[in-house]
């Protein structure tokens, strides 16, 4: 994580900066180096042609983005006006992609740079003074949004820390004033709390930047603050606990026993980063939307989603936040405060916080050898007969692996491979059975119906489904949850289905995985070739990267079936445009 962002002189830059040209749509990005200085260079129709100078690498582990300054222009020597470049490199691929695509946004029409980097990347990506992540919490309800902040706002009462004045005003006031003049900002003198708060977001968003980080990258302090104590004497560790002498973190719901554990402290701040929700779309897992409807009513905590348009779009009415898990790698974190493991176990039970994971060993904690892990606390279930009764599959099979049920493989990578939805739970809970697609259960029964597979939950669990509800999911019960997946659900639920059909070799599905080749989110699109890739033997002479009615021809002809009886146009809601929103990843 150290070397989550660089500065380019002196990195490793695994992007091929040598001439290379990404072509998408009808404008180009080439990569240039000269005597040792990265350059991208956007050549559009439409958008003129602009160079840029290569300031910041950003990531290193799946993928490298970039941001920069243009050569010649009127930010050329403005280090606080970087902007995002729209290029990322993938490692899996080795190839240039929209940076855009990487989360779930529809179709972009062409290459141009984006936001400001100081104001939308630098405070996950870097190590910043946590004391600046929370203002917007502390200023409560109607807060303006700002990058980086805390965001339990978005758990459920029971989940929430607040942060508390112990005393009155003026120590917050001061503090806030002091890092507006730390900025380059001006306070206000005699404003109170709110005001002060709100003036200070705003001058964060506006001027915070590279010289007002602690360090450039995931540093120490990002994750154990000043540990003063620590320093002075290495036998006492950080407890992780935000401390400050007017300010303090505690649960929103007291909690009977008062105490707050060691691996909470870690897991909140392992999710001060793995947070992320993306707003921009809509829906959630466990069947939720992003910001609850006024009209619509609760189910099991989560709001019942309103009709949406024909590209799977809900109405733009938001009110409150929700508390549904995220679809997309990064917000693990606060995926995992929302499960059920969250007081007991860290992400460092897992996870190596200051090294990259070896593949092995996460690999092994998918399997029964990995379940030492859980039964820990769980230690009902460690003799194999115990777990046969409870998993109902061979102990030393797939089956009998704890995190093969708990936390399955639903969710969208940094690649174009799912990887483990951290809200552990249970597979035969009805918010996820009777709101989620695909049945989580068909992750790995590919060829079993929803009804056969429900019949089964129902008599292994004793639960009892509403198959009205599940009708209405997949448009019956005699069908198979992965294709009907694909055809009826949602752009996240579609990624799933493409992913576990790929990897089911389930040859049959061919066509509806050919379909997605034109989905309204692209990033879809990246899940459908790969899928289609495995199903086929070989890949289809597909450019992703071209207008939609050119993929939807080239999908025709390497995959007639795949449109059989539509008309050769784009298939209806294939372009999915939103060309005024900025990106957000």
């Amino acid at each position: 994580m150290h070397l989550m962002t660089r500065v380019p002189a002196g990195a490793r830059v695994r992007a091929p900066f040598d001439g290379a040209t990404f072509r998408f749509k009808d404008d180009t990005a080439r990569m240039t180096a000269k005597d040792g200085v990265r350059f991208v260079e956007l050549d559009s129709p439409t958008g003129g042609r602009h160079l840029y100078r290569v300031t910041r690498v950003i990531g290193g582990r799946y993928r490298e983005d970039f941001a920069g300054v243009e050569v010649g222009g009127p930010d050329d020597e403005r280090m606080d006006r970087e902007l995002i470049l729209p290029v990322s490199y993938v490692f899996e691929t080795r190839s240039f992609r929209l940076k855009g695509y990487s989360v779930l946004v529809g179709e972009r029409p062409g290459l141009r740079a984006g936001g400001v980097w100081n104001q939308t990347c630098i405070f996950c990506h870097n190590t910043v003074p946590y004391f600046d992540d929370v203002w917007g919490q502390i200023y409560g309800r109607g807060a303006p949004g700002y990058q980086g902040e805390v965001v339990d706002k978005l758990l459920p009462p029971d989940r929430r820390f607040r942060f508390e004045i112990d005393g009155d005003d003026q120590a917050l006031v001061d503090a806030v004033a002091a890092e507006v003049t730390a900025v380059g900002g001006t306070p206000a003198p005699g404003e109170g709390r709110q005001a002060a708060l709100k003036r200070g977001i705003h001058e964060l968003r506006a001027r915070f930047a590279a010289r007002d980080l602690i360090e450039v990258g995931i540093g120490c302090e990002a994750c154990h603050g000043g540990s003063r104590a620590h320093a002075d004497d290495p036998r006492l560790l950080p407890d992780f606990a935000p401390r400050s002498a007017f300010l303090a973190a505690r649960p929103e719901v007291p909690r009977p026993d008062g105490e707050v554990t060691r691996a909470e402290w870690i897991n909140r701040t392992c999710a001060r980063c793995h947070q992320v929700l993306f707003s921009r779309y809509p829906f959630t897992w466990e069947g939720g939307l992003r910001r609850e409807q006024p009209s619509t009513g609760t189910l099991a905590g989560f709001p019942h989603p309103p009709a949406t348009d024909s590209a799977g779009r809900s109405p733009t009415t938001p009110t409150r936040a929700n508390a549904g898990g995220s679809s997309i790698t990064s917000g693990e974190g606060r995926d995992f405060l929302l499960g059920g493991c969250a007081r007991q176990m860290s992400c460092v039970t897992c996870h190596d916080p200051h090294g990259e994971d070896r593949r092995a060993d996460l690999e092994r904690l998918g399997t029964p050898a990995g379940n030492g892990v859980c039964v820990r606390c769980h230690a009902q279930f460690a003799a194999p007969a115990a777990l046969r009764t409870h998993a109902h599959h061979d102990p030393n099979g797939a089956g009998g692996s704890c995190i093969a049920c708990h936390m399955p493989r639903k969710n969208m990578g940094l690649g174009y491979a799912l990887t483990r939805y951290h809200r552990i739970g249970l597979p035969d809970d009805p918010v996820r059975v009777e709101r989620d697609r695909p049945l989580e259960c068909a992750l790995c029964h590919a060829d079993k119906t929803v009804g056969e597979l429900v019949g089964t939950m129902e008599r292994w669990w004793g639960r009892k489904y509403d198959r009205a509800a599940l009708e209405a999911l997949y448009g019956g019960l005699e069908v198979r949850p992965l294709e009907a997946t694909l055809a009826r659900g949602k752009a996240h639920e579609q990624a799933v289905a493409l992913a576990a059909l790929g990897a089911a070799h389930a040859v049959d599905a061919v066509p509806g995985v050919a379909r997605q080749l034109v989905n309204p989110f692209p990033l879809v699109r990246y899940y459908a070739r790969k899928a289609l890739a495995a199903l086929r033997g070989e890949d289809c002479a597909v450019d992703l990267d071209r207008p939609d009615a050119e993929i939807a021809a080239a999908v025709r002809a390497c995959v007639p079936a795949a449109f059989a009886g539509e008309p050769t146009a784009v298939p209806a809601g294939a372009a999915g445009h939103e060309r005024d929103v900025p990106d957000e990843d």
